[in-house]
């Protein structure tokens, strides 16, 4: 009895424990299928949609970057591809001893590996970064006969941006370098975002910077099929990405290149511009820098040497530079004069060589009067004391009133970034620019040394060029622009970029050709009557020496006693020809001394160019760039002769200097009133 009585009891729980099971099994069946219901049915469109992603990747293809020429079509930015050694860091587990290997088959320098990290740090584990650079056709070979040894690394074909002539027209033309954590954020903020999937670099200063919109292209999309390790199968579709514009400079690369080999070893910078259209024609900055440098990222030895330079290379004077005007400054004190009724053209101030102001006394030319002096003896004469006397009548807000219509003290508004305002003092700024209350008020005695040019003034050589075209065209103005067209590389289609007229300061015409006439005087009796000599062209100018330190009431200046950096600078405001003026110059030579010695040299050989289409002998440009020289020796050259740094590599058409382009029919703009 006890035996069946536990047969029984263990199929009980035999069956408990089967229909247990069972049901389990039947409700994780059900759980399964529901499941898969959940899936197959419900979820099928969204997963259907994961699914092809995952086996489609979306590529971006990054455009090609658009040209940049000068007026002529010299190719003065360009693009070039070259073989990449890279790395996908996600698929390598010993980096640095994978580095190691590399080495051993291509050389890698402690520069490419410091680049490398800095790259890692910035990018995204997955992506492929460069270790080395440009590889050559050797260095392609050896590394595909050992591919197989390096997992992860892979050559890849990238364009670098190139410039062609290297350190001539730098500042202007700026560089391209790599996205940097705040230009990346810039960018996401922006409705372009997209447009820069893909792009590591952009452009940086100059024109490469303003017009990064027209220069950048538009990104095409590529999709391809993966396998399950990632790996490309095929290509699907392509949308290929749209390249840059080309960019069309106002500027002449030869005069340009003409310009920065006079100044040789000098600092200093030139703007000259065309006053019937605000085009600029060179816009120079001494010391250049090469761009190419910062393409693939400038290594530490290069960037300190440039960032350490006592020279400064990296400023942009022509853009940046301030500097007190000097004599400079004085036919705009004249006009000024005219305009607001303080003096009249025919009124004399007996110059004594020194203006009396209570008790300090402004000095002129080593103390040596010009006896009596009206207003274009004034000028052309060069006469301090004229201009002391006139600052005092006129007092520093008058001043301002009358000369910040010339753009002083203001941004010029040229079509590229950094600009500076310089300074054109008033009361108004002072009470705004100092914060003890003794700091802030104006002191009359101030105002002396501003008819001259000295003082707060300061200003860059863009904004005295563009006064002085302003000036001379009897008061038309423009923007200055560095850009004249875009042309469409799809299309072909010329997009030019018209820079409208400015409204016109109601200056007298009778009071312009006075000034004018006063500076064709400094040409032909006054201080740059030697640079000018033999001219085939009538010009007017006038040269200035600046300060670059101060000097005590009691002393004298003596150069030969000075360090060269203490050493006054060289200007001269210029125009051409005097009857229809077609080209307008500033520059400022830094511690060169007096403006005949040097920078009215330069202006004069800027003038050969752009209105005979010569250039100065070998023997004469290199006087001019030791500060030696005044009227030009030697046979002046056709302007094709001068040499552009890489020119042999590059095709250059034929140079026509601006002023014969117009004769042949090509606008230039309105002309002036």
């Amino acid at each position: 009895m006890t035996e069946i009585r536990n047969v029984e009891q263990e199929l009980s729980r035999f069956n408990a424990r089967l229909l247990a099971a069972a049901a389990f099994v039947l409700v994780g069946f059900g759980l399964l299928g529901a499941r898969l219901v959940h899936l197959q049915v419900v979820k099928h469109e969204e997963l259907s949609t994961q699914a092809e992603n995952n086996r489609i990747a979306v590529v971006p293809i990054v455009p090609n970057r658009g040209l940049i020429v000068d007026r002529n079509g010299v190719v003065l930015a360009n693009n070039y591809s070259a073989y990449t050694l890279e790395i996908t860091p996600s698929k390598v587990d010993d980096l640095e001893g994978l580095i190691g290997r590399l080495g051993e088959v291509i050389e890698i320098q402690p520069r490419d590996r410091k680049r490398f990290k800095r790259l890692m740090e910035e990018s995204k584990s997955f992506e492929s970064l460069p270790i080395r650079t440009k590889l050559t056709d050797d260095e392609v070979a050896r590394f595909t006969a050992q591919r197989f040894r390096f997992t992860g690394v892979d050559i890849k074909a990238r364009l670098f941006r190139n410039y062609p002539l290297g350190e001539t027209g730098s500042h202007l033309l700026g560089y391209i370098g790599r996205i940097n954590q705040a230009e990346k954020e810039a960018i996401d903020d922006t409705e372009d975002a997209a447009n820069y999937r893909g792009t590591e670099y952009i452009g940086k200063l100059g024109v490469e910077q303003s017009y990064e919109a027209e220069l950048h292209g538009t990104t095409g999309v590529e999709e391809v099929e993966t396998s399950s390790n990632g790996r490309p199968v095929r290509r699907l579709k392509s949308n290929p990405a749209t390249p840059g514009n080309k960019v069309v400079l106002s500027i002449d690369i030869r005069l340009q290149a003409l310009v920065e080999q006079m100044f040789g070893d000098r600092r200093g910078a030139l703007v000259a511009l065309d006053p019937r259209s605000g085009e600029v024609l060179a816009f120079v900055s001494k010391p250049t820098f090469d761009p190419n440098l910062f393409v693939d990222g400038i290594d530490s030895e290069s960037w300190k040497e440039l960032n350490e330079s006592v020279d400064k290379p990296l400023l942009n004077r022509a853009l940046r530079g301030t500097y007190p005007p000097g004599s400079t400054f004085k036919p705009f004190m004249a006009i000024a004069a005219l305009n607001s009724g303080k003096r009249s053209p025919s009124q004399v101030i007996f110059d004594g060589g020194t203006f009396q102001f209570g008790n300090h006394t402004f000095r002129s030319h080593g103390d040596a009067g010009l006896g009596p002096v009206d207003m274009v003896r004034s000028i052309v004469k060069s006469s301090n004391v004229y201009y002391y006397s006139l600052a005092n009548e006129m007092g520093v807000d008058l001043m301002h009133e009358q000369l910040e219509p010339f753009g002083f003290g203001r941004k010029t508004g040229i079509d590229v970034e950094g600009e500076v305002t310089g300074l054109l003092p008033s009361t108004e700024w002072k009470r705004k620019a100092y914060k003890k209350p003794e700091q802030q008020k104006w002191y009359a005695g101030e105002t002396i040394s501003l008819g001259i040019g000295q003082g707060y003034n300061n200003f860059t050589m863009l904004q005295l060029a563009s006064a002085t075209a302003t000036l001379v065209s009897g008061g038309q103005r423009y923007k200055p622009r560095l850009v004249r067209e875009v042309q469409d590389v799809v299309t072909g289609e010329r997009r030019v970029l018209v820079n409208d007229a400015l409204p016109p300061l109601p200056l007298k015409p009778e009071h312009v050709e006075l000034i004018n006439r006063a500076l064709y005087g400094v040409t032909q009796e006054g201080t740059s009557v030697r640079s000018f000599l033999g001219a085939t062209y009538k010009s007017g100018g006038k040269t200035g020496t600046a300060q670059a330190i101060g000097v005590k009431a009691n002393e004298k200046y003596n150069a030969a006693k000075l360090e060269e950096a203490q050493r006054d600078h060289s200007l001269y405001m210029a125009f051409a020809p005097l009857e229809a003026p077609s080209i307008a110059v500033a520059v400022i030579v830094e511690n060169a001394g007096w403006g005949s010695d040097s920078a009215a040299p330069m202006s004069r050989r800027v003038f050969d160019y752009v209105l005979n289409g010569t250039v100065p002998s070998e023997e004469d440009l290199a006087l001019t760039r030791e500060g030696k020289s005044t009227t030009p020796v030697g046979k002046p050259r056709p302007a094709t002769e001068i040499l552009l740094p890489g020119a042999a590599a590059i095709a250059l058409p034929p140079a026509v200097p601006p002023t014969q382009r117009v004769a042949q029919g090509e606008s230039q703009g309105a002309p002036a009133k």
